[in-house]
């Protein structure tokens, strides 16, 4: 009886499997770890306590400090390779980043620019003193010695973007693709929040069924906003934009559609919600152009062309993955698009991985 040949497709598919097992679980470790730090210090004090949070800065400092060896270790028993450091893996790099910390802030104030002009018309001095105290030092110096402050707009946009997406991301690209990483990754950070339950319970603030209602909201903007940084990051290639909108968003809260809903001026106050979503729309693609960031060291983890596409061109798996390790950004070449901006997303399957991992300006 003849046995069944395993060729270089089965040998890629199982190779495949193995690396998304490893990819998933080191993001789940990861979560867990950054979670599991923040219960390291037994307290009764609650959470917005001066000393607690001082505690928990701590613990999730050391984690994010140690997301690049996670990420190196990953890349050492998912057997990956790629010709940058990891520190550039994760989006901390010099080429593209002041656009990369202008613009997708820029793009995040014009998503709020409904809530912005809503504040300004219910308190104008108001709106006015909060401009003028951005401009000054002194202010600054008071918002630094505040430890909410620090922990709200600091130090949990720095380590929570640096891990749930910096992290992450390079980990499950290979497994998933671009596109479908995006909207994975934010599942991690929005069931990362569900520690609160936790702290509710202990305080006896509400009824359990208050408690989950208010995590599953958390959980859902979370995870949306999680995908919005995400695709920040696979544009951009740069941590520094999605730590800056995370910073403003906590600033800001969610839109407040139901006072808008109530205001005496209520045609003026939706029409600049509006302007605002669809501005917002309108500028998410040129605004995050990776023709602004320089190369993107994730897009390059990026699967190979599915096993149709490699028999049409004739190469074999170990072929093609030496080809694409090889296949650097090259001096003076115009930086490649993520292709989120292509419409069918993941239907291209690793066609798309394929494309990220060459230049525009290649045949």
């Amino acid at each position: 009886m003849l046995e069944p040949e395993h060729g270089p497709t089965t040998q890629v598919e199982q190779h495949t499997h193995s690396r998304c097992q490893v990819c998933v679980l080191s993001c789940l470790l990861l979560a867990c770890v950054y979670v599991g730090s923040l219960y390291v210090w037994r307290s009764s004090l609650p959470r917005d306590h001066p000393s607690v949070i001082k505690r928990r800065c701590a613990s999730v400092l050391l984690v994010s400090a140690l997301s690049p060896a996670v990420v190196k270790a990953w890349m050492h028993w998912a057997d990956v390779t790629v010709d940058v450091s990891v520190w550039e893996l994760i989006g901390v790099r010099l080429e593209g980043l002041i656009p990369a910390a202008i613009l997708p802030l820029l793009l995040t104030m014009v998503f709020y620019l409904g809530p912005l002009v809503h504040s300004a018309m219910d308190n104008p001095k108001s709106f006015t003193g909060e401009l003028q105290s951005a401009l000054d030092v002194q202010s600054w110096r008071l918002c630094a010695g505040d430890a909410v402050w620090l922990r709200n707009q600091v130090v949990a946009p720095a380590t929570e973007e640096l891990v749930f997406r910096g992290a992450m991301l390079p980990m499950l690209v290979p497994c998933t693709g671009p596109t479908a990483a995006i909207f994975v990754a934010p599942l991690f950070f929005g069931v990362a929040h569900f520690h609160h339950i936790i702290e509710q319970r202990r305080l006896h603030k509400d009824s359990m069924s208050v408690i989950l209602l208010i995590s599953g909201m958390q959980f859902l903007y979370t995870t949306v906003f999680g995908a919005f940084t995400a695709f920040i990051f696979m544009r951009t290639g740069h941590v520094v934009g999605p730590v800056l909108c995370h910073s403003f968003c906590n600033s800001q809260g969610l839109p407040d559609i139901s006072s808008a809903l109530q205001h005496p001026q209520r045609p003026a106050v939706l029409l600049s919600y509006l302007m605002g979503l669809l501005l917002f729309l309108v500028l998410l693609f040129p605004l995050t152009d990776p023709f602004f960031y320089g190369a993107i060291p994730v897009c390059r983890l990026a699967p190979p062309p599915a096993s149709g596409v490699l028999r049409s061109s004739g190469l074999g798996a170990e072929e093609w993955s030496r080809r694409s390790r090889a296949d650097g950004p090259g001096a003076g070449r115009r930086p490649s698009r993520v292709g989120l901006e292509d419409k069918g997303g993941d239907q291209k399957g690793g066609e798309e991985g394929g494309t990220l991992l060459k230049s525009n300006d290649e045949d």
